[in-house]
């Protein structure tokens, strides 16, 4: 399915190039109506990153996140700085659906372990940023892509198949932000590897042609950002081009 996304800090709709806090664009700070109009449009599940959040907990944007998720009748998956048990808790009684956990589920894998067991696989998803080297190697990345974790993105997700990982939201850094495609040979692969996970794609789409590349990788969600702000196509085009595979 086509989720869309957007990324917010302090109430304002934004892009961050590369994830640098440094080169932002606004596209308006009028979240509800876009997402309402992504569900007018067809959209099934929607994905919110909370870059405020992210950069520091104690902002987390919950009045924010109830308001929006309130104001629409689809699942919403939340991101941004998710580091505690109790992150996960305050935005799953806010409404939200699934919580994505980034770089907490890569430096804590015995703590998120215990999350699955708490609140249920269903209601988490693992956001794994990989950096592929030269050798095909996919190092997932950590704390807003600055680091290398030093481990792999495989080792990752048979670190967490024992507690019924289901949601997997995988980005290539190198596409993110960019619209110049996705990297279909990297969901090619893990898709076919983990067919008991629930990948999705994220980062580079720019065009309908992107999403058509990603059918027959396997991946089961597109998530579509910047693409929709900059009226490259619109979420009703995007649902045709993935549902006409």
């Amino acid at each position: 399915m086509i989720i869309p996304a957007l990324d917010l800090i302090d109430g304002t709709v934004v892009r961050l190039h590369q994830g640098d806090y440094d080169q932002q664009r606004h596209y308006g700070n009028d979240p509800l109506l876009r997402l309402q109009d992504y569900v007018a449009q067809g959209g099934e599940v929607l994905h919110l990153v909370d870059l405020t959040g992210a950069k520091d907990p104690a902002k987390r944007q919950i009045a924010l996140i109830k308001s929006l998720v309130a104001g629409v009748d689809v699942p919403v998956q939340v991101g941004g700085g998710v580091r505690t048990e109790e992150d996960v808790a305050a935005l799953l009684d806010a409404g939200v659906a699934r919580v994505v956990v980034g770089s907490t589920a890569v430096n804590d894998p015995e703590n998120v372990k215990g999350w699955f067991r708490r609140f249920g696989a269903d209601a988490l998803v693992l956001a794994l940023d990989v950096r592929i080297d030269d050798q095909g190697q996919k190092h997932v990345a950590v704390s807003g892509w600055q680091e290398n974790s030093g481990v792999t993105l495989e080792a990752l997700v048979e670190m967490y198949l024992p507690v019924g990982l289901k949601h997997v939201l995988c980005t290539d850094i190198s596409r993110d932000g960019t619209l110049a495609g996705s990297n279909v040979s990297l969901y090619d692969d893990v898709c076919a590897r983990y067919p008991q996970v629930a990948f999705q794609s994220s980062g580079g789409i720019g065009s309908l042609a992107d999403i058509a590349a990603l059918r027959g990788t396997g991946v089961r969600g597109v998530i579509v950002g910047r693409a929709l702000l900059e009226d490259k196509f619109t979420v009703t085009e995007a649902i045709q081009c993935w549902q006409n595979g």
